[in-house]
């Protein structure tokens, strides 16, 4: 499927049960808890062991018919497995991180989350997202954005088996990201 026609879809109305999109904004609501308290272990006990997580920006490149479907070349920041947030992970409890030092303190805010699609026992949605970061005296930095995840019922739960987050930045302006998105 070509990006026009995955947006196109996306922006489709797809019925949902209210008990399913409470249950998925339970889910999502609690993530974000954990990840603002800093426990990363429990976090990373949410992501399935075949997860992808990336995280990419918007381009300035002109697109010049955008009813062919062309978008320009997309700039990864992140694209990883569970393995490499494990490795992130262990190296924020470290305390050697030193971007991290003093602990950066973070807020995350989900917003208009639409289920997009179901199938067996996964679900794809899209939402919105920002998180606030507060390091030091002068480093604070809000990110924005659109976010598209799978997530796989796990029991009486969920757990995410795709997460591509896209920033609505088209220069970061941030010396760094060194939170989890």
């Amino acid at each position: 499927m070509d990006d026009l026609s995955a947006k196109a879809a996306a922006s489709a109305v797809y019925k949902v049960s209210p008990e399913l999109q409470h249950e998925v904004e339970q889910f999502l609501y609690l993530e974000a808890a954990l990840q603002d308290e800093h426990r990363f272990r429990e976090w990373l006990g949410l992501l399935s062991e075949d997860v992808r997580y990336t995280l990419s920006t918007n381009t300035l490149a002109q697109v010049r018919d955008r009813r062919r479907g062309i978008a320009p070349p997309t700039t990864y920041i992140f694209n990883e497995n569970k393995y490499t947030l494990e490795r992130r992970v262990a190296r924020l409890e470290t305390g050697m991180a030193w971007v991290e030092e003093p602990q950066s303190r973070t807020r995350r805010f989900i917003t208009n989350v639409r289920i997009t699609g179901q199938a067996g026992d996964e679900v794809r949605l899209s939402c919105n997202y920002a998180v606030h970061r507060a390091a030091k005296a002068r480093d604070h930095h809000t990110f924005y954005g659109t976010r598209r995840d799978t997530l796989r019922r796990n029991g009486d739960s969920w757990i995410v088996v795709s997460r591509e987050l896209e920033l609505d930045e088209f220069v970061l302006v941030t010396a760094n990201i060194s939170i989890f998105l």
